[in-house]
C-alpha cells in the first residue's frame, strides 16, 4: 500500500529548510503542492518535460491544456518571454508581485512544453505575492504552476481536502486553510494592442489608470 504524502507546515520550524526542502524535490523532478494567494497548487520545473506532465495527469487535464509560470522577479521575464510592449512593461512595473496575470509570446528555443507542445506560442506568467512560492522562484528559476484542484473545480483552500501519495506528489506545504479571493486579472500582452482577457483581483479601471492603451473588454 503507498504511503501517504508527507505535510509541511511552514508557520512553524525553520523557513530556510522548508525551501531547501521544496527546492531539491523541485530540481529532483518532482511536484509539490505549495500554497498560493487565495488556494494550494502544483508547482514543478517549468523545464522538466516529466514533471509537468506529471501535473497535468494529476489535475486530469485535456490534452493541450498550458500550466502557467511563476518567476521570481519582473527582471526574469525577459529570459522568457519576447515583445513585451511599453504598456505591458508598465503593467508589470506597478502590479508585480501581484494578481496580475500577463499572456505573452515565449523566447523562441526555450526547452520546455508547459502542455501545449509549444503549439500555443503564448504562456501565462506572472510573480506571486504569496512568500513561499515567490521565494521558492526566486531560488530555482521559472515553475510551472497549477490548481491542486481537479481540472474544472474551484481551488482548494483546506489543506485536508489535500489527498495524495508519495507517489504523486513529494510534499505538500501547508500554511492551514486559505482565504478564499478573487482570481487573477488577465491581460493579454500578447496581442496588439495588449488588451484585458479577465476582471479579477485588479480592476479594469487600475489596469487603464497605468496602461490607457490597454483595451477594455
Amino acid at each position: 500500500m503507498n504511503n501517504r504524502v508527507e505535510r509541511v507546515d511552514i508557520t512553524t520550524g525553520d523557513r530556510e529548510e522548508h525551501l531547501a526542502r521544496a527546492l531539491k524535490s523541485i530540481r529532483d523532478g518532482y511536484v509539490i503542492v505549495v500554497p498560493l494567494e487565495h488556494g494550494y497548487v502544483y508547482a514543478c520545473d517549468a523545464f522538466s518535460h516529466f514533471a509537468v506532465r506529471a501535473m497535468h495527469v494529476l489535475r486530469g487535464d485535456e490534452l493541450g491544456v498550458s500550466a502557467q509560470v511563476m518567476i521570481g522577479s519582473s527582471a526574469a521575464v525577459d529570459g522568457i518571454a519576447r515583445e513585451i510592449s511599453e504598456p505591458v512593461r508598465k503593467l508589470i512595473d506597478n502590479f508585480w508581485p501581484g494578481q496580475l496575470s500577463i499572456n505573452l509570446k515565449p523566447q523562441r528555443g526555450l526547452n520546455w512544453d508547459l502542455g501545449d507542445g509549444q503549439q500555443l506560442d503564448s504562456f501565462s506568467v506572472r510573480v506571486p505575492s504569496a512568500d513561499f512560492i515567490l521565494q521558492l522562484a526566486k531560488m530555482h528559476g521559472p515553475l510551472a504552476v497549477a490548481s491542486a484542484a481537479p481540472a474544472g473545480h474551484s481551488p482548494i483552500t483546506d489543506p485536508s481536502d489535500l489527498k495524495f501519495t508519495e507517489l504523486e506528489v513529494a510534499a505538500i506545504f501547508s500554511i492551514g486553510p486559505i482565504a478564499q479571493g478573487l482570481a487573477t486579472t488577465v491581460v493579454a500582452g500578447d496581442s496588439e494592442p495588449a488588451r484585458i482577457v479577465r476582471v479579477g483581483a485588479i480592476s479594469a479601471e487600475q489596469i487603464t489608470a497605468i496602461a490607457p492603451d490597454i483595451s477594455v473588454p
